[in-house]
This record gives C-alpha cells, sequence and structure tokens, in this order.
C-alpha cells in the first residue's frame, strides 16, 4: 500500500484519519463553525455509523463474563467496573473503547470545550445529556452555604437508548456536553472520540455532578427538565482500568 493510499486502510484508520482533519480546525468555544468543520464533522459521524465490533477485533462479552460491577473502593483488590482500550491520540483528539460490565455506569460528568462523538459496539447504554443554563443560581434550598459554589442550574437535554445498530451520539462544546452513560440488559462497549483530549494543565478536567433529590419537572407537559446539579468528587463506585487494544493499528 502507498503512502496516503485509504483505498486499503482499516476502517479504524479512515476514522482516525478523519477526526485528525475534523478537529484540527475546529472552531474556538463560543465560534461559530465553518463550513469546512461542518462537511468534516459529517463525514466523521458517517464513517463512524459504520464501524462494528469486528472492526475493532472486539468480542462482544456476556453478563456471565464479569458480573455486576463490584462497589467496593477502587483500592480494593476487585475488578473494575469500566475498562478502556486506548487505541490513540494526538494533540487534536483521543480515541478508544470503553468497556462498561453489567449494570455499571459512568457517573454523570463534563467534557469541558470538547467536541465528542460515541458509537456503541455491542450490547446497549441509556445516555442522559445535559447543559448548563446561562443563568444565575438562585435556588438550593437549605444547603449549607459550603456547598452553594458547587450548585448550578442545568437542562436535561434528552435520554435516549443506544445500540450497534444506532447512529453515534454527539456533544459539543454548548450542547449535550454533560453526560450519564449507564449500561443496559448487560454488558456494553462503545468506541469513543474526544477533541480535544482531557488535559488537567490546560482548563479541561473531568468533574463529577450529580442531581440534587427532590428535582422535578415544574410542567409536565414541557419536554426539557430542569435541574439542580452538584459538582462532586469521583463516586467511590466508579474507576476505569486499562486493557489491551486488539484491533487493527492506527498510523497518524
Amino acid at each position: 500500500m502507498m503512502p496516503g493510499d485509504s483505498s486499503m486502510a482499516s476502517l479504524v484508520q479512515r476514522i482516525a484519519r478523519q477526526a485528525l482533519a475534523t478537529f484540527r480546525n475546529a472552531p474556538a468555544v463560543g465560534d461559530e463553525a465553518s463550513k469546512a468543520f461542518l462537511e468534516n464533522h459529517g463525514k466523521l459521524r458517517s464513517l463512524m455509523s459504520e464501524v462494528r465490533a469486528a472492526d475493532l477485533k472486539l468480542v462482544p462479552r456476556r453478563a456471565e463474563d464479569g458480573g455486576a460491577p463490584p462497589a467496593q473502593h477502587p483500592y480494593h483488590r476487585s475488578a473494575p467496573p469500566v475498562t478502556y482500550m486506548h487505541i490513540c491520540e494526538t494533540d487534536q483528539f483521543s480515541m478508544g473503547v470503553f468497556l462498561l460490565k453489567s449494570g455499571a455506569s459512568i457517573p454523570l460528568h463534563d467534557h469541558p470545550g470538547m467536541h465528542g462523538v460515541l458509537k456503541v459496539m455491542y450490547g446497549k447504554v441509556r445516555i442522559s445529556c445535559f447543559d448548563r443554563l446561562e443563568r444565575p443560581a438562585g435556588g438550593g434550598g437549605a444547603l449549607p452555604r459550603a456547598e452553594m459554589g458547587a450548585l448550578r442550574r442545568y437542562v436535561l437535554r434528552s435520554t435516549g437508548e443506544y445500540t450497534e445498530e444506532s447512529g453515534p451520539c454527539v456533544l459539543s462544546p454548548d450542547r449535550d456536553n454533560l453526560h450519564q452513560i449507564d449500561a443496559v440488559d448487560g454488558p456494553t462497549a462503545f468506541m469513543d472520540i474526544l477533541a480535544p483530549p482531557y488535559d488537567p494543565d490546560d482548563g479541561r478536567d473531568c468533574h463529577y455532578y450529580k442531581v440534587l433529590p427532590g428535582e422535578g419537572v415544574k410542567d409536565s407537559e414541557q419536554t426539557e427538565k430542569e435541574v439542580w446539579l452538584m459538582e462532586i468528587s469521583q463516586p467511590p463506585e466508579f474507576w476505569c482500568g486499562g486493557e489491551p487494544y486488539p484491533g487493527p493499528e492506527v498510523c497518524l
């Protein structure tokens, strides 16, 4: 195969190349996306729609392979409820696979200033997406003053279930930027692209949140539910381990 020849490149290689082309010229936070970015992003979503577990040499796991996730502290000698297979990473994006055991969840978290594309490889996930409302917090009930600073008003944009036959789930800096991902009816895995990658030194740390108890919808007819979210530490029942990626090599 000649350098640059994509006719025989693996699908995961083509996805990585398209991700690089897409996010090399991503709009700055708050800026309008260019026509070229939107076209490239559409091509990336189309490629992600095609990918399946077999393209990554993933073998779907059964519930009895791992069982329900352990509830112990991450320092206990238990298998993690979620593992990650690293595929590749550049300054522009990271790409890998998250594998969730039966009953596992990736808690509600954010992606500061980041884009994302998620595609289920096998099993089923439920994804709940939130966005911050740009107005001051004026409630919170009888919370201690120290906790009020971590309180923000958000809107639940959507909750949906995704399988390998579903299209990709997409997030951007200003849309569906917070989400919770739950395994439904058994183990599941999804391919994940984040752009740019998390980097605490560059203001892109991962923050976790919880929905305040007793939150309800003001109007039963409204489709987007407003809720109070509080920033919290990483939940002790969640931690992520690593395992080798078995699929085709990616070269960029």
